[in-house]
């Protein structure tokens, strides 16, 4: 592995830990401390604050990341990204402060989105310089600038907590706090690390034909939006905020265990878009990559079905444990195939297939909807699952079907012999040991065994790994 790879690969997975651990122990604070009812209305008001700020990126913010990453004029690029944010983010949250002139006395569910959403402001103005320090390789640029709004409230939310003065308000107030020190940190912190002056000019023609160039993948930002958070929208306005608070408690639980996954998912833009620019692919070691991501993958699944039920009861006095179990089996199932979803689409992005991308997160979102429309009424919580589930695997095979590099065709193979091997050895070892202690590594183990037994898992590919990766 080259050394300014282990670097890059070190600072985004220490960024991605210290963030997952400071958002843990938000997540927890909030879960255990708030009533059920609280907990969802947070969720709920987040679920459409971040749905709304995505689809206003209009998916130039992935876009700046490849014109930087190719060698495109950097400061141009990232003007012109600096100026959409500041416009389409003002214009945004102008209109929901409109709304309370039109409706003065709003539910309480508005009141949290126009304060929540000051935050979440100054958290969408921070995005230009994170994607351009992605595009330029600054892993360690990006931790500090990706870091600094979850400290900061995971501190104040403890502090608070422990002189017994955390309400709702006073957590709505921290994370405006953390959010908004993310953008006045971060801002002279990149002018100092990544040296592009930073110049707001209005380039008419310029910006038109970044929009217009970004026009598939903004179809692909409604789509993956409205997939992110459509089922914690439809659950908290079709059900009730409790049962999105259990439903939130168990999603977000397995965002956190797509860790891996986040520490991968930016370092191949950039080598990806390099590869097939130059026309250099290495096909046997993206089937290698694969198998990797999918033992990885698979492996993950069963971590967190095995102690889901004892664990997380214990740790939230038996509010989300038990009651999330189908849940939370049915995502993890989900684990794999984005994986692959992730892999797949940096390619075709990379390739600069944004029209089929588009149709294929079409579809996604046609199936996910779908299935949240009529399994979440009569399934509930477990219903969004399905739904989700069922959208993963249509976009894996629509993926699959308009993959044009022939060798990658059996890519399904490592998912389902990786998935069917986590899953047998965590049936068997619950069912064969009543004590929870014993069931992990015994789980573990017979994980690992039946790896090697299926060639998924060989001597010679801790050589092959590093070699791909330097």
């Amino acid at each position: 592995m080259s050394s300014n790879n282990l670097k890059n690969l070190s600072a985004n997975a220490l960024q991605l830990v210290a963030n997952q651990v400071f958002g843990l122990v938000i997540f927890y604070i909030l879960s255990t401390t708030l009533s059920k009812d609280g907990f969802g209305q947070i969720n709920l008001a987040l679920a459409i604050l971040l749905s709304a700020f995505n689809i206003l990126s209009c998916g130039i913010d992935q876009l700046i990341i490849k014109k930087i990453a190719a060698g495109d004029d950097k400061q141009s690029a990232l003007s012109l990204y600096i100026t959409h944010t500041l416009f389409t983010g003002l214009v945004f949250y102008g209109i929901l402060v409109a709304v309370l002139f039109v409706f003065p006395h709003p539910p309480t569910i508005y009141n949290l989105l126009l304060l929540i959403g000051i935050g979440k402001l100054m958290t969408y103005l921070s995005t230009p310089y994170k994607q351009a320090a992605s595009g330029l390789e600054l892993f360690k640029l990006l931790a500090w600038l990706s870091i600094i709004s979850n400290f900061v409230r995971c501190i104040l939310l403890v502090v608070f907590l422990f002189l017994h003065r955390l309400d709702l308000y006073t957590i709505v107030a921290i994370f405006i706090i953390g959010d908004t020190l993310e953008f006045v940190l971060g801002v002279p912190l990149f002018k100092k690390w990544a040296k592009i002056p930073i110049a707001i000019k209005w380039d008419k023609t310029n910006y038109v034909n970044l929009v217009r160039e970004a026009l598939p993948q903004i179809g692909v930002v409604l789509i993956t939006s409205s997939l992110a958070r459509f089922d914690w929208i439809f659950i908290g306005f079709i059900l009730s905020a409790a049962k999105l608070a259990e439903y939130s408690f168990a999603y977000k639980l397995f965002e956190i265990a797509t860790l891996p996954l986040l520490a991968i998912a930016p370092l191949l833009i950039p080598r990806f878009t390099k590869m097939f620019k130059q026309d250099e692919v290495n096909t046997d070691g993206l089937k290698f990559l694969i198998r990797m991501e999918m033992i990885l993958a698979a492996f993950t699944v069963l971590l967190l079905n095995v102690y889901w039920a004892p664990v997380i009861d214990w740790l939230t006095h038996n509010k989300y444990g038990t009651v999330n179990i189908n849940t939370i089996f049915i995502l993890s199932l989900c684990l794999p195939l984005l994986y692959i979803e992730n892999f797949f689409w940096t390619i075709f992005f990379a390739q600069g297939r944004l029209k089929m991308i588009l149709n294929a997160f079409m579809v996604t979102l046609a199936v996910n909807i779908a299935g949240d429309i009529v399994l979440i009424p009569i399934y509930k919580n477990e219903g969004a699952a399905i739904a989700f589930l069922l959208a993963c695997i249509a976009q894996i095979v629509f993926y699959l079907n308009k993959n044009t590099l022939p060798e990658l065709k059996k890519t399904g193979q490592p998912l389902i012999i990786c998935t069917i091997c986590a899953l047998c050895s965590g049936f068997a070892t619950k069912a064969i040991f009543a004590d929870n202690w014993l069931v992990i590594p015994t789980a573990i183990l017979g994980y690992l065994a039946l790896l090697i037994i299926t060639g998924q898992l060989q001597l010679k590919d801790r050589q092959r790994l590093k070699a791909i990766i330097g």
